[in-house]
């Protein structure tokens, strides 16, 4: 596993927890491919245009986002993460703490550099 690739996959997830934190759509719209698939935690399908939408409105607002746990597996032009995230915030005026576990896989090309392509989110029930 090349470790400047790892090394930029740890960047490029502080760059999406800051982002999702602040509900920046503009660098969540560099950061998340066009064609994302993500599943939620709740087995829901959404897009990017879903994830970015839930940002910009409102619906989703998160005030702590911590990472633990992180495992990276990568090639020059993919990536795997598994990160287990301690969160807290609102959606749809209802606040929410939770424990999950997320997947994304990134995916490298010369024109876009590193998107995330494909995610999974499920609930950490065992310490």
């Amino acid at each position: 596993m090349p470790s400047h690739v790892v090394d930029q996959i740890v960047a490029l997830e502080e760059r999406l927890r800051i982002a999702m934190l602040a509900a920046d759509c503009d660098a969540l719209d560099q950061l998340i491919a066009a064609d994302l698939i993500f599943t939620d935690h709740m087995g829901r399908v959404l897009s990017k245009a879903d994830d970015l939408d839930a940002h910009r409105s409102g619906l989703l607002k998160l005030d702590h986002l911590q990472p633990s746990e992180m495992k990276i597996s990568a090639t020059p032009q993919l990536a795997v993460v598994s990160v287990r995230m301690k969160m807290t915030g609102t959606y749809d005026e209802g606040p929410f703490a939770a424990d999950l576990r997320y997947t994304r896989v990134w995916r490298h090309s010369t024109s876009a550099g590193w998107e995330v392509l494909a995610g999974h989110s499920s609930h950490v029930v065992a310490t």
